[in-house]
């Protein structure tokens, strides 16, 4: 009988053993799921903080208190950052723009009645279009409350900042701003009139201070390109592009004289390299034959 329990006793050690290592393991997934729960908790409070600071930073830049939390945060939230946590604020967007071009068209026809629809849209294409938004965003800091996941948007809109400097009201297209700067605008606007049950009294006044300073057909800037083809028409030159911008990134414009039955080159003017977008490479490429054809005139005179 010794011989039977010497030889059993391995076996219920190892019984132990197994029973030892279930506890254990249970113990761990107890333990584990616990920690997930206060990460969890941590998370939905940390959440919900910041949702309260949103809308006191909101508060204190436009004037308007916000009802529901949980629109604010959809106006700052990039669909890059953490997929299915929030709606984006693409859709708020959408009605922020529309609210925008809304409020302009009433505003400037008030404003200015004897401006014609040709010049009133230019001069609220001018105060909606993505540089002047963009601009109100940097001005406000509403970038610092924007939840993302964009590669180099950082130094995206330090670029931007360098560049504004230059241009005190608007660059007429000559640099390139970052178009989730205008979105957040816009979805911020959105939500505003979302938010004050679709009040355009309210919207209004909080645009007309956020907006500030307002482009008024005085401080309306021209267009580079516009600037170049009316001197050109003025003094009977003809212009010739010359676009190689997907191969190189560059636009050069020629100018040409009109009266000759072969049109000769006068003078190799207006060039510009910019393969982010063709149109401020265009831009830029006119502003610098304008500049050319002006000293070209002055050494005539």
């Amino acid at each position: 009988m010794e011989e039977e329990n010497e030889t059993f006793l391995p076996l219920q050690h190892l019984r132990l053993e197994d029973e030892n290592k279930d506890h254990d393991q249970e113990d761990s997934s107890s333990s584990q799921d616990l920690r997930n729960e206060e990460d969890e908790l941590n998370d939905e409070h940390e959440e919900e903080n910041a949702k309260i600071n949103l809308v006191k930073d909101i508060h204190e830049i436009t004037g308007y208190k916000f009802h529901d939390q949980n629109i604010l945060q959809q106006a700052f939230t990039h669909h890059s950052y953490k997929e299915g946590i929030c709606p984006s604020f693409e859709r708020l967007a959408f009605v922020g723009d529309a609210v925008l071009d809304l409020f302009f068209a009433k505003d400037h026809y008030s404003l200015y009645p004897d401006l014609d629809p040709g010049k009133l849209t230019r001069l609220r294409a001018a105060n909606v279009d993505t540089e002047k938004l963009a601009r109100v965003a940097l001005k406000h800091h509403l970038h610092t409350f924007l939840r993302h996941d964009i590669f180099l948007l950082a130094a995206q809109i330090e670029e931007f900042e360098k560049a504004v400097k230059e241009y005190p009201v608007h660059s007429s297209g000559l640099i390139d701003a970052p178009k989730v700067l205008a979105d957040i605008v816009e979805s911020l606007v959105g939500a505003i009139y979302i938010d004050s049950d679709s009040s355009m009294d309210t919207t209004c006044k909080i645009v007309k201070n956020l907006l500030e300073p307002i482009i008024s057909p005085a401080s309306l800037p021209t267009q580079p390109v516009t600037l170049l083809y009316e001197i050109c028409q003025r003094e009977k030159l003809t212009l010739k592009m010359r676009d190689t911008w997907k191969e190189t990134g560059e636009i050069e414009f020629l100018v040409v004289k009109e009266e000759q039955e072969e049109l000769a080159v006068v003078n190799n003017v207006g060039r510009a390299k910019y393969s982010g977008k063709k149109v401020i490479a265009k831009n830029r490429a006119a502003l610098n034959a304008y500049s050319q054809i002006i000293q070209m005139l002055n050494h005539q005179s």
